[in-house]
């Protein structure tokens, strides 16, 4: 299991956030996302043999946001 921390960008309400948090749990592989509007940053506990960071980021720029 890892932990990683991306940056994310285009958020502006808990709506946002919501889908963010959606996007990322979606995921096989993912434990647990938590999505900050405050902090434009999700923290993301996911298995790193199923998935990749690239892979988390690629799922939140394809949903309409910027991560990085």
């Amino acid at each position: 299991m890892a932990t990683t921390v991306l940056k994310v960008g285009g958020m502006s309400c808990q709506g946002c956030v919501k889908s963010v948090t959606q996007v990322l749990q979606d995921l096989k592989g993912v434990a647990k996302a938590e999505v900050s509007l405050a902090e434009n940053c999700a923290t993301v506990d996911f298995d790193d043999a199923k998935l990749s960071r690239d892979e988390l980021a690629r799922a939140v720029n394809d949903a309409g946001f910027e991560a990085s």
